[in-house]
């Protein structure tokens, strides 16, 4: 069993959990349920077993006006049961859960990924076996691997999916299939080939489930490929993405850590997806805002993409779940520093708003954590801090180009995504790999 322990104020939300962070118990910053009608809007996930030590530690820091939930899977939903404090055991006042499809999450989108810091121990040292025509693998962070098949061509395979961060079943196939097609787009490839990749629970309407493959068939053939199949199996919580090959000219291929001193960055999405999504799970998002950001990870960067040939773009990466910051931190290399200009860059106004009243998400401080003593951002005001960590779902690329085609690529990626800017900058390396302007 989990607990939801929710707070009145966020300046004691984001208290407790440096306290218990400091105290190296396991807790998770969510947004509150919308189950629950209760304190600031952001709460901390615990581990049955910890608990009570969390609530030790949460009283001797002086943390004030806690209400602490039980949470239990229920079929489809979950439950919400309020605890007294002082008696674990006693569970009044049971809270439904519904049947949406992020009621069968723990979190959604890309803010679900291991975070790049353990991804990166997770990999190094495993057993490869070595083959000259792998001209990329996962040894540099890329978005996709890149296999020679000829002196003139190569395939370009990745593999993406996640559990849903919105609730239309047709909208998370959508966004999930653009987010698996973009890592394609990003190595200056296109796409041949998809393959469905499925887990759903057995509880749950396989209506929804046709509704999400429709929505993934819908982007698969927008990119003009071919949906070959798939695999799926039953799991406790729904999953749905795309395994996708694609095909690049050797003379193409498009690497995401070969920056040119000199070159000009143009992010071709606003951020805040991920603060939007988190601020929908806890009832405070407007459905404007909400329509603007599914909207946002709906669009493929296929056009984004199309529009870059012929340009001199030294590297790319598409910006997903590790947000902006560390996936420059990937860009970045032994020859270039990136400059990141903050009054540049675009965003979500509605996400700054949520960003600067303290709506967190695990994922964002996940990414923090990875980039301490690598990004110092401590001049940055808070909110704009929590929007370069902000993970994306589906967002856009983030393009190294020549600077005397700067302003002729942007304009021409403008025509389909308007909030594209140049933001920065990659300069010949200095001490720190991440700068700002």
């Amino acid at each position: 069993m989990e607990y939801i322990i929710t707070f009145r104020s966020t300046n004691y939300a984001i208290k407790a959990e440096q306290c218990l962070l400091g105290q190296r118990v396991n807790a998770s910053v969510l947004p509150l349920p919308p189950q629950i009608r209760e304190g600031c809007g952001i709460c901390l996930r615990v581990g049955g077993d910890s608990v009570g030590l969390a609530l030790g530690f949460l009283a001797d820091g002086g943390i004030e006006g806690i209400r602490v939930f039980s949470m239990e899977k229920n079929g489809g939903g979950k439950t919400y049961c309020e605890v007294g404090i002082g008696a674990p055991g006693d569970m009044p006042g049971a809270v439904p859960g519904g049947n949406l499809l992020s009621d069968n999450c723990t979190s959604g989108g890309c803010g679900a990924k291991i975070s790049s810091g353990a991804l990166s121990k997770l990999l190094a040292g495993l057993p490869v076996y070595q083959d000259g025509n792998l001209l990329v693998g996962f040894e540099s962070s890329d978005d996709a691997a890149v296999y020679k098949i000829s002196e003139r061509q190569s395939l370009v395979t990745t593999a993406d999916f996640f559990p849903p961060m919105v609730d239309d079943p047709a909208a998370y196939g959508r966004i999930a299939a653009a987010n698996a097609l973009s890592d394609v787009y990003s190595m200056g490839a296109r796409p041949l080939t998809a393959l469905n990749l499925v887990c759903f629970p057995q509880t749950m309407d396989m209506g929804v489930l046709r509704e999400i493959l429709e929505g993934g068939a819908e982007k698969v053939a927008e990119a003009c490929a071919v949906l070959c199949g798939g695999h799926s199996i039953y799991d406790k919580e729904p999953k749905y993405g795309l395994a996708v090959t694609g095909i690049v000219d050797n003379d193409s291929i498009i690497r995401n850590n070969t920056p040119e001193p000199g070159h000009k960055l143009i992010l071709t999405k606003p951020l805040g997806t991920g603060l939007i999504m988190a601020a929908l799970r806890g009832g405070l998002a407007e459905d404007e805002t909400v329509g603007k950001a599914v909207r946002s990870m709906e669009r493929l960067n296929k056009y984004a993409a199309e529009k870059a040939i012929g340009f001199d773009v030294s590297a790319c990466t598409d910006i997903t779940g590790f947000g902006l910051l560390a996936h420059a931190l990937e860009m970045a290399s032994d020859r270039a520093s990136i400059v990141i200009y903050p009054g540049e860059i675009p965003y979500f106004e509605e996400a700054r708003v949520f960003a600067g009243e303290y709506l967190m998400t695990a994922a964002g401080q996940r990414n923090r954590n990875h980039l301490e003593g690598k990004a110092d951002v401590g001049k940055l005001p808070f909110e704009v801090q929590e929007l370069l960590f902000d993970p994306q779902t589906s967002g856009g690329l983030l393009l190294c180009v020549a600077p005397e085609q700067a302003d002729d690529l942007l304009s021409a990626i403008r025509d389909g995504d308007p909030a594209a800017c140049i933001i920065g900058e990659a300069v010949p390396r200095e001490n720190d790999a991440i700068l700002f302007g």
